[in-house]
């Protein structure tokens, strides 16, 4: 049974740095590519970084690639998004996400493994 619950969210200020972590609790998505996505109010839910099942390859949306980092431990089951020099337009509920074909990238689309998310506010 697949169970993501993320957390580290929370109220930042413009520039600061934060860190959200999702656990895989049982462990059960080692084959599968991770990623995280965000949905701002009034808007829908966007891609933000994704991350093959063994931490080989990542890949980021254009607006934060530089700033944030996407990395996993397998042994832990623990999916990892640091974030850097955030700005308010970083302001959204934040997911952990699973593609639910082992082993391939897919679309974002495949993506059907789900947490409840985390919200990330920053202030200017």
């Amino acid at each position: 049974q697949v169970q993501l619950v993320e957390s580290g969210g929370g109220l930042v200020q413009a520039g600061e740095s934060l860190t959200l972590s999702c656990l895989d609790s049982n462990r059960a998505l080692l084959r599968n590519w991770m990623g995280w996505f965000r949905q701002a109010p009034g808007k829908e839910r966007e891609f933000v970084a994704v991350i093959s099942w063994n931490a080989v390859t990542s890949e980021y949306t254009d607006s934060v690639r530089g700033r944030f980092t996407i990395s996993r431990d397998n042994a832990k089951g623990t999916l990892t998004l640091t974030m850097n020099r955030v700005t308010p337009e970083d302001t959204a509920i934040y997911y952990c996400g699973a593609q639910t074909t082992l082993y391939a990238r897919g679309q974002n689309v495949d993506f059907g493994y789900w947490g409840p998310g985390t919200q990330v506010t920053v202030s200017s």
